[in-house]
């Protein structure tokens, strides 16, 4: 699988690690009340969809960037790869 990064070009998926759903970037509030529940639902549930899911990938056999690629699972076609800080930012959150 090729994966397009945004500074480097197409680069092998062998030159990366996955790290799983990129929704692990919304860490829970720990000052919630619901903070325990929050983190157990953060650290263990997860979802396991047919179709188009957004991805955390980290380029460890490179320049060591943190990437939110957007894959089909069913088709494993990559339509979107952006830095995983740009998307943190849009969404409000520090990096």
């Amino acid at each position: 699988m090729i994966i397009h990064h945004p500074t480097l070009g197409p680069r092998d998926s062998a030159e990366f690690v996955y790290l799983g759903d990129a929704s692990l970037i919304n860490r829970p509030d720990p000052t919630a009340e619901t903070k325990a529940q929050d983190f157990h639902d953060y650290a263990y549930l997860r979802d396991n969809p047919a179709g188009p899911i957004r991805e955390l990938w980290f380029h460890e056999g490179g320049d060591r960037s943190w990437l939110v690629v957007t894959r089909d699972t069913t088709t494993h076609e990559i339509t979107a790869v952006e830095f995983a800080r740009d998307v943190a930012r849009k969404q409000g959150r520090s990096v």
